[in-house]
């Protein structure tokens, strides 16, 4: 009820009383004449005695305690997330459940913030209409296409200098790749790929960027060396990018916002140590909306998951032979070697890895490059085969055991 209806509730209320009391002997003719009862007539005098004009407007009709109301401890955290980093009810919901355990509907949480009246965005963050919906895609296997762009950040205040954070994301898991520069060229993209390459956890088969200076013929044709084909996007249409750069409005919205670069913009070397902290966040904590509520580290173990029990009824694998004494792969690896994974070939015995253009093995421990952890492994003991999208599948062993293992060790790492 509005302020207007509740001033005419009360007038006409009001005019009821000061009629009774001109006929004091009539009431039930003032009732009759008014079409109310006597017992709500004596209830309004009672309230207009005790509290005045006051107490002719009607009453909140909610109980006055409700078992299974949202606790009040919900609602305020719900009220955060809306005021600080103005989520939608999805994500505010997905948050809720992934970091305080607690299980709330949207429908819910959409309720709540009508009822506080913040149901609506700010002006900088509200929905924007098109005037053509774009068709939506998502590849189908981790590394099979990786956007890359590169984000102009601010100024440095007092200097004439600007930062620009590069940026990869693959188009299945959403998994991310960042590193701030102090120059935007074709020698910091070919470094910034180098990278890129050195710390994602699979191949990458096509490489998509726009048509910028810095990723030009040289960043081109180093792209086709190490056997990544590099694409580009129709000019003038940055929605082809559209991955990264949504990504690029998560880190406006959710981290540049939010971060005070007083005293480290100035310092690149700590600037990228919170992009990469951010970064860690982005793929092994926050929840993407894209992907149901899951992290991209969490879509990965799942791609990968899925890819393994498939591979199974491959024509294409070749099994071998378990040598006799074999033990299952346990985090308690043993040996010195790491392996770097290629495509398109099988690997027939455990005695030709070394040599096989497929499997690469080096002298050295095998540090998750996502993770910084390290898990030693010895090949020599194992018999492995290699399916076509280049994944290491065995009976006993496969690639997510080995992700389940890092996920959990980072939790741990985390949580210390």
């Amino acid at each position: 009820m509005t302020k207007a209806e509740q001033a005419r509730v009360v007038a006409w209320r009001l005019r009821i009383l000061k009629h009774a009391e001109e006929e004091p002997r009539y009431v039930a003719q003032t009732c009759r004449y008014f079409g109310i009862s006597r017992t709500a007539f004596y209830r309004w005098k009672k309230r207009f005695d005790e509290f005045g004009e006051a107490g002719l407007a009607d009453r909140p009709r909610t109980p006055h305690h409700s078992p299974r109301a949202t606790p009040r401890a919900v609602v305020s955290k719900i009220l955060y997330l809306r005021q600080n980093y103005h989520f939608g009810a999805f994500r505010i919901a997905a948050y809720l459940q992934r970091f305080h355990q607690i299980e709330i509907a949207r429908s819910t949480v959409h309720r709540i913030l009508v009822q506080q009246g913040m149901g609506r965005l700010p002006a900088n963050q509200k929905h924007r209409p098109h005037r053509k919906r774009w068709k939506r895609y998502e590849k189908a296997q981790p590394g099979h296409r990786l956007q890359m762009d590169v984000k102009f950040l601010e100024r440095v205040p007092g200097t004439g200098k600007r930062l620009y954070q590069f940026t990869a994301i693959d188009d299945c898991t959403r998994i991310r790749i960042l590193k701030v520069y102090d120059a935007c060229n074709q020698r910091t993209a070919i470094r910034f790929l180098n990278t890129v390459k050195e710390r994602l956890p699979f191949r990458i088969l096509v490489l998509q960027t726009d048509n910028g200076a810095e990723f030009q013929s040289r960043f081109h044709w180093h792209a086709e060396s190490l056997d990544i084909r590099h694409v580009y996007i129709r000019p003038a249409s940055p929605h082809l990018n559209g991955k990264v750069e949504r990504s690029h409005r998560i880190d406006n919205q959710e981290f540049y916002q939010l971060i005070d670069q007083n005293g480290i913009s100035d310092n690149i070397h700590l600037f990228n140590e919170k992009v990469r902290e951010w970064e860690d966040y982005y793929n092994y904590h926050r929840p993407h909306g894209a992907l149901q509520g899951q992290t991209p580290f969490e879509r990965l173990i799942e791609k990968s998951r899925a890819d393994v029990s498939q591979g199974s009824l491959d024509p294409t694998l070749y099994s071998l032979a378990r040598p006799r004494g074999f033990e299952p792969l346990t985090p308690a690896f043993g040996g010195q070697y790491s392996i770097q994974l290629s495509y398109g070939r099988c690997i027939q015995d455990a005695e030709s890895i070394a040599n096989s253009p497929a499997v690469q093995i080096r002298h050295s421990q095998w540090a998750h490059p996502a993770l910084g952890l390290q898990a030693p492994l010895q090949p020599a003991q194992q018999v492995l085969r290699v399916n076509r999208t280049g994944h290491v599948v065995d009976e006993r062993v496969a690639v997510t055991e080995l992700l389940q293992f890092f996920l959990q060790a980072e939790k741990e790492r985390v949580r210390r």
